[in-house]
């Protein structure tokens, strides 16, 4: 617990009000639909449309300058084992600024070699996963697609515990896969032990946008019915308690979305993922 603390604290030193932000644009490894690495951008103009604002729910203004610390998107190659050496590299050095780091991807691949960046800085990261899959196969159109990140991280243990929530479709073979690993399960029926998981820092979330039930969020590849609202979401990211260091907001598909009804939810995640990165651990203010 010790090093996990000191680690917490060299994140957070004296820039705890500012966050970066990075655009992963990458989809090479989505096994049904690609169209995910157009959303970086498509995040970034919802998030700075005139529709609404960059303030968050208690009261923090996130247009602020130097709060959102951009640093653009990747230019990446198409095949993985070219692309995810980049963004590793890429995340460690980001980590470097001492501020923590917003990824946007991008299909779900694209965390396997961010934790790796975050290893190089962080020795016990919990990872809070949300999605309506489990992503652990071992291989599913190749090692390195989006349906097997999570194995890839356990494989290589860089991280001390994933803990998954709004699973709603799972087989055999990833059950599995979850028993092997230590994968802690929560699934949509399952959702009132969420309350209880008692998580620790530094914490990272990994957003998978198919989470939400698709009325929601219909601008994704993989439509599972019975998901999360978005009120839940931010409600489970409001009541961390924990210092966050890092967060993905993954499979969005622009392709899929015309009236940018998911780009707007990806923007309202990115606003309250940051504010509970800011605060570090404290309670929303009550503003209003």
């Amino acid at each position: 617990m010790a090093a996990a603390e000191a680690n917490i604290m060299d994140l957070h030193p004296d820039r705890r009000e500012t966050v970066s932000l990075v655009g992963v644009p990458f989809d090479t490894s989505s096994t049904y639909l690609r169209g995910a690495a157009q959303a970086p951008p498509r995040i970034r103009e919802a998030l700075y449309c005139d529709s609404t604002n960059l303030w968050t729910e208690d009261g923090m203004d996130l247009g602020k300058l130097g709060t959102l610390r951009d640093a653009g998107d990747l230019n990446l190659p198409e095949p993985a084992e070219e692309a995810f050496p980049t963004i590793e590299k890429t995340v460690s050095s980001l980590l470097d600024s001492g501020r923590p780091l917003i990824v946007l991807g991008g299909d779900h691949s694209i965390t396997y070699p961010v934790l790796r960046g975050f290893r190089r800085r962080f020795a016990d990261v919990t990872v809070l996963h949300f999605d309506a899959h489990p992503d652990l196969y071992d291989d599913l159109g190749g090692r390195l697609s989006h349906a097997c990140p999570f194995a890839r991280v356990m494989e290589e243990k860089l991280v001390r515990r994933l803990v998954q929530v709004g699973i709603r479709t799972i087989n055999g073979h990833q059950l599995e896969q979850a028993h092997k690993f230590g994968v802690e399960l929560i699934s949509m029926r399952n959702m009132p032990r969420l309350a209880g998981l008692g998580l620790e820092g530094p914490l990272y979330i990994s957003f998978d946008v198919d989470v939400l039930d698709p009325a929601f969020a219909p601008g994704i590849s993989h439509y599972e019915p019975g998901g999360m609202s978005v009120r839940e979401v931010l409600n489970v990211i409001q009541a961390l308690r924990v210092p966050i260091a890092g967060a993905d907001i993954v499979e969005y598909n622009p392709v899929r979305d015309e009236s940018s009804q998911t780009a707007f939810v990806c923007a309202k995640i990115l606003k309250e993922t940051a504010a509970a990165m800011i605060r570090g651990g404290a309670a929303p203010a009550e503003w209003v």
